[in-house]
């Protein structure tokens, strides 16, 4: 024993103490990438279609808020028409203005978007901007910088906190509580132009207006009043909303750190729903199993299943790669897909039978449908 010195000896208490410090850093890891949450399991049989009373009941107490009547939705493709209606709604705001945002990259729509939001809190509009940390490539630049300098509201989501891994990918802008934009568009450069640019992005976004709106609203709130810890409230923010269109609209969030599959299930229930068409746009297209089976499944009932994806021009080739070696069941059921050649697609929908449409910030890949927090408008025109 006494060849053996004390300092080679082991230290119990420091060794049981970095254990237990490594076991608690494993955990916090794998909670941002194995959220608990309700999940489905097992495949859905619908025995009613997309264009059904009971399919807008379903899918209103499945996803939380109900299908309003009485709205209007309005598209807008590409940076040249998408940009411009946003920045005019901004500049067009008299009470409150509520933003929220994952992708904010320096340059010139960044600059411009700064100056609208700066603008009219200086001109005595209350303006809320929550922005998420992973998202934007400079949040000491300059067009954050003269936010900062405004009497703009700016939060920054998430940052540097153990949920770091849910990201905000939600996309959505309020005017006055009386209309709403939602869609995929990053506020950035590359998204300028007509989507037929080599480098640049193809996509869409949409105008709400009417009663659905204030579940727009709300959905900012959940991430703003967890963000910030204000409660948002008042006719400035909920005003009375008359009809003012012929559209059945819903905004639904998926919150999936919190335990909600609402993406994943408003998924499986309209491809279970589906007996004509069903029509998928996404820039990545990786579904799960239980999804990949629900849409073979549609298949051989005799569902014509159209998907189109990005092409060549991609921002990240690993996913093209990935998503075509899980496509194969769905080439041998009969399905097509398309790739958009002219430039970046970075657009995503849903269209079921031509009566039902889902639009939104959510991708159809475990990041969307697992981890971030996103919203989407559904639309259902019978």
């Amino acid at each position: 024993m006494k060849l053996l010195r004390r300092s080679c000896l082991p230290s119990w208490p420091k060794l049981l103490g970095t254990a237990a410090v490594s076991g608690v850093a494993t955990l916090l890891v794998a909670r941002n990438f194995f959220p608990t949450e309700k999940k489905v399991g097992h495949r859905i049989h619908a025995d009613y279609s997309a264009g059904d009373d009971v399919f807008a009941r379903t899918m209103g107490q499945l996803l939380g808020p109900p299908l309003l009547e009485g709205n209007r939705v309005a598209t807008f493709e590409n940076g040249e028409e998408i940009f411009p209606e946003l920045l005019r709604a901004i500049r067009s705001a008299e009470r409150t203005i509520t933003f929220e945002n994952f992708l904010w990259r320096e340059g010139e729509v960044t600059d411009a978007f700064a100056e609208a939001l700066a603008e009219r809190a200086r001109a005595g509009v209350t303006v809320h901007f929550l922005q998420d940390a992973l998202g934007c490539d400079a949040l000491h630049g300059r067009a954050m910088n003269l936010l900062r300098r405004s009497p703009v509201e700016l939060e920054i989501f998430r940052f540097m906190k153990l949920t770091m891994n849910f990201r905000t990918h939600r996309k959505l802008l309020v005017i006055d509580g009386r209309t709403g934009y939602i869609g995929g568009t990053g506020i950035a450069d590359d998204w300028k132009g007509n989507g037929r640019m080599r480098g640049f992005w193809r996509d869409s976004h949409y105008r709400l207006e009417g009663p659905a709106v204030a579940q727009m609203q709300q959905a900012f709130m959940d991430n703003w009043l967890q963000t910030r810890t204000t409660l948002l409230h008042g006719d400035p923010y909920f005003p009375k909303l008359k009809p003012i269109g012929e559209e059945m609209c819903q905004v639904f969030k998926s919150s999936a750190g919190e335990g909600s599959d609402s993406g994943r299930l408003m998924l499986l229930v309209s491809i279970a729903a589906a007996r004509r068409h069903i029509r998928i746009a996404n820039a990545y297209f990786i579904p799960d199993q239980l999804c990949l089976q629900t849409l073979v499944e549609a298949c051989r009932r005799g569902v014509k299943v159209e998907i189109i994806t990005p092409g060549p021009d991609i921002d990240a080739q690993t996913v093209r790669a990935v998503g075509k070696m899980r496509w194969r069941p769905l080439f041998e059921a009969g399905a097509r897909f398309f790739e958009y050649q002219p430039a970046r697609f970075h657009c995503k929908y849903l269209l079921v039978d031509d009566v039902w449409a889902s639009v939104g910030s959510a991708n159809l890949d475990n990041r969307s449908l697992s981890l971030n927090e996103e919203a989407n408008l559904n639309v259902l025109d019978r």
